[in-house]
């Protein structure tokens, strides 16, 4: 192992931002769908070596240390998410006679500019770098707080957050509830990075103990937590159907499309229950599941009407539009969850807030538009965000917290309306990204959501994953990509908690604390003893 190390350590240049490259890329096997977490502790390990590289010897000054400590987290995370991000240009090849041109920009700009966190990353571990253990802390908490900059910098895209690769099933998950993604985060890196232990052996037996004492407290809370049986008595129940209609993204807004699309939503939720099961209360179409603007089209809401019965609701993913304040303006478009009753008549709605740059608004539109730019989902030249995060409700007063499409990445979208909520609803359109691992893994990161929130979870898919979740992730039903179908779930739905008096968010950020003052004084301590 040692020389192994020394090999690593020895790298300079090309050859050592090869090896780091590679090492980030192997690190997302730790991700849906492969869920393969071993590899991370090769990756993670590797990462510390080649940061033992960048020693204070160098010579061209703090400068020079500082860009070469950053440029190796860099070439780390460029490989890390040009491997787990690739799919995005899938989006592109929709339309590829308009957006083929900004292939290379989405397949390597993106993982370029997000490759930039994990430069931070290893830049403010090796600013706290020493030998043993605390290297391995300083590099977990450099992590930590990337990836907390990674969920608002730039509007955010936390994204398969490292994080994710220690919470691959249920049992696994259950500790977010504790420490928030932004504790998983650190927690991860450093049992990750804890094998770099090996060479050297500095620290080696309180370190992988300490590492071995949180895996096994993270698999036990998980066991205790799904072994604890709830009370029926406390529970409401809500019959759930989920409609996946699986229609072609290519296809969608193609007009001759419209009513073929329209009538398999309306058979599909016509379709009596399955025997046995109740008549379902709440009825989930996916993310802008009909192709035109829902409140411009009263047949539609009248045709809903008569696929509904009495009592029934329906959340419809769908582009509602709004006159604009003064006659001069056009009309504003919102990617909206409308709710509609069983008259067919829109009771409520609830806006994305959070929308995707490029891809449902421009950043700076005036100037980019006349550069010949778009937004990739122009159905109607773009969407404005919601004012504010608004709850939904359901016959019955289950309170629903509707997130639309990516906002369910978001850890702290969840205290916009957790606190009031009994479910999550999450509608989404993965089919921009076909049969590759983008559904796989946003599908995961809505599962740790309902797992943090502490919510049962309803998402619907307009082509998979649709899942219907309990609040420990477990999932009671779902469909795979590209199933056209139905799914009816009795869902029990928990008596609500409340916000938590220490939420688990500020644990994180403790978290990242203790580690970063854990390498700093270990930084501190080394550099005495060498004076």
């Amino acid at each position: 192992m040692e020389d192994l190390a020394a090999r690593l350590i020895l790298l300079w240049g090309w050859r050592r931002a090869l090896v780091a490259f590679l090492a980030g890329a192997i690190a997302v096997l730790g991700q849906a769908p492969y869920d393969f977490f071993p590899a991370c502790f090769v990756s993670f390990t590797v990462l510390v070596w080649l940061l033992d590289g960048v020693a204070p010897e160098e010579g061209g000054g703090l400068a020079a240390r500082w860009r070469a400590s950053f440029a190796v987290g860099w070439w780390f995370g460029f490989g890390y998410f040009l491997a787990g991000l690739w799919w995005v240009g899938q989006a592109l090849l929709v339309d590829a006679d308009q957006f083929a041109w900004a292939l290379p920009l989405a397949v390597l700009g993106l993982p370029a500019v997000l490759a930039l966190f994990y430069g931070v990353a290893t830049l403010l571990a090796r600013l706290a770098w020493s030998e043993g253990l605390g290297r391995v802390a300083a590099l977990a908490a450099g992590f930590g707080i990337a990836e907390w900059l990674r969920t608002f910098v730039l509007t955010g895209f936390p994204w398969n957050a490292i994080g994710y690769a220690a919470m691959p099933l249920p049992l696994l998950m259950q500790s977010v509830q504790l420490v928030g993604l932004a504790g998983m985060n650190v927690l991860a890196v450093f049992i990750f990075a804890a094998p770099s232990l090996l060479a050297g052996r500095q620290h080696l037996r309180i370190g992988l103990a300490a590492c071995l004492l949180l895996a096994a407290a993270h698999a036990g809370y998980g066991y205790l937590r799904l072994a604890a049986v709830p009370d029926p008595a406390e529970a409401k129940s809500l019959p759930v159907r989920i409609v996946q209609p699986s229609v072609s993204q290519a296809g969608k807004w193609d007009v001759g499309e419209r009513t073929r699309i329209m009538e398999t939503l309306l058979s599909l939720t016509r379709r009596p229950p399955s025997q046995g099961r109740p008549k379902p209360e709440l009825v989930v179409w996916p993310e802008t599941a009909v192709p035109f603007v829902i409140t411009e089209r009263p047949e539609a809401l009248a045709a809903i009407g008569e696929a509904l019965d009495a009592g029934q609701t329906l959340f419809l993913g769908a582009v509602r539009s709004e006159a604009a304040a003064t006659g001069g303006e056009e009309p504003r478009y919102y990617n909206a969850v409308v709710a509609i009753d069983g008259s067919g008549e829109i009771v409520d709605a609830a806006d994305k807030v959070h929308l995707v740059p490029f891809g449902e608004y421009l950043p700076f539109e005036a100037t980019l538009k006349l550069a010949g730019l778009s937004t990739v989902a122009e159905t109607v030249g773009g969407f404005s965000a919601g004012s504010a995060r608004r709850t939904l409700e359901v016959p019955g007063g289950v309170v629903a917290l509707p997130l639309i499409c990516y906002e369910i990445i978001f850890p702290d979208l969840l205290d916009d309306g957790a606190a009031v909520a009994d479910i999550i609803v999450n509608v989404t359109n993965d089919a921009w990204f076909g049969d590759t691992p983008g559904p796989y893994q946003h599908f995961r990161q809505a599962q740790v959501r309902a797992v943090e929130a502490g919510l049962p979870l309803i998402r619907s898919a307009n082509n998979g994953i649709s899942a219907v979740l309990d609040d420990k992730g477990r999932v009671l039903d779902a469909f795979a990509l590209d199933a056209v179908g139905i799914l009816d779930v009795e869902l029990a739905v928990p008596a609500r908690s409340g916000t938590p008096d220490w939420p688990p968010a500020f644990n994180g950020f403790l978290i990242i604390l203790f580690f970063a003052t854990m390498a700093c004084g270990m930084n501190l301590t080394q550099r005495l003893r060498s004076t």
